[in-house]
């Protein structure tokens, strides 16, 4: 799998719930469409609102990778 370079990168490690689910959102509405939004979080409970929320906004989640420490989002803007 070739390795996808996001434009833009959000660390939200150390961000308790809802934190990193909201800094995606504020982010994707100043991101441009096309755009890859990475999203870096220690925060467990991200692993079941971030994916919940990208299908329901209709945007395209294309990865979740495990860093160890903290688990890495990549969400591509779809409108």
């Amino acid at each position: 799998m070739a390795t996808i370079n996001p434009d833009i990168i959000v660390d939200a490690r150390g961000s308790y719930c809802p934190g990193p689910l909201m800094e995606l959102i504020k982010t994707i509405k100043k991101a441009e469409v096309g755009q890859v939004i990475a999203v870096y979080s220690s925060d467990s409970g991200s692993k079941k609102d971030i994916p919940l929320w990208v299908e329901k906004a209709g945007h395209e989640l294309i990865a979740i990778n495990d860093k160890g420490e903290y688990t890495e989002f990549l969400v591509k803007k779809k409108k």
